[in-house]
């Protein structure tokens, strides 16, 4: 008995700061979404508009996160499985809007990149190493992870692109970054989704003996 109140009084720990630091990364993404958001058009940049998209998504998710903490194994899969498919649909988006500015062959702002690619890089740096102990968790602790660490890979390749931008006086080097981000988008999707696949499956036969009474 004593060893199971020792292992809840852990878990309830790790839950406690798991939600501290959420919400600082909440607020980190919320607030990077409307500073890029707005920046992302007035560079005329594919990428900033995925990153800052993806400042809101990942602010929602883990908004949404905190409100399923602390429940079952298979409310939390599904939940990440939602995350999951949400980061596919996005990917997929980035791509539709790649194709779109190549068409219209648009040149972005290469300074407006370059300063907000180095702010949400540092931002998304905050938030990983916040998240960083919990990257080996459940589906839903994983994806949350993996969010922060695609943003933080897609911020530094925005900061080349606008090098190159500069360099060229080329879209090119912006669109090659926004697939590239859509491609980790859909491909941590796809991790997301096949280990959420796994945990509901798994929890359907779970026993009951592995709870504490």
């Amino acid at each position: 008995m004593a060893g199971c109140n020792h292992k809840i009084s852990q878990e309830n720990l790790e839950t406690v700061s798991f939600k501290r630091a959420l919400w600082a990364v909440l607020l980190i993404n919320a607030v990077m979404f409307f500073v890029e958001f707005s920046a992302a058009f007035v560079a005329g940049s594919v990428a900033l508009q995925a990153d800052s998209l993806d400042f809101l998504g990942d602010a929602v998710t883990y908004g949404v996160t905190l409100l399923v903490l602390g429940s079952s194994l298979k409310v939390r899969a599904r939940t990440a499985m939602l995350k999951g498919i949400s980061m596919g649909v996005l990917g997929l988006w980035v791509y539709g809007r790649t194709i779109s500015h190549i068409i219209e062959g648009s040149t972005p702002s290469y300074d407006v990149m370059w300063t907000m690619g180095v702010l949400a890089f540092a931002a998304n740096l905050v938030s990983a190493a916040l998240l960083y102990r919990y990257r080996t968790g459940d589906s839903n602790m994983r994806s949350i992870w993996l969010c922060s660490r695609n943003d933080a890979i897609g911020n530094l390749a925005i900061i080349i692109a606008a090098s190159g931008v500069f360099i060229l006086s080329s879209g090119w080097p912006d669109f090659i970054v926004a697939s590239i981000m859509a491609s980790l988008s859909v491909t941590a999707a796809y991790q997301i989704i096949r280990q959420a696949y796994a945990e509901l499956k798994g929890s359907d036969s779970m026993p009951s003996s592995d709870h504490c009474n």
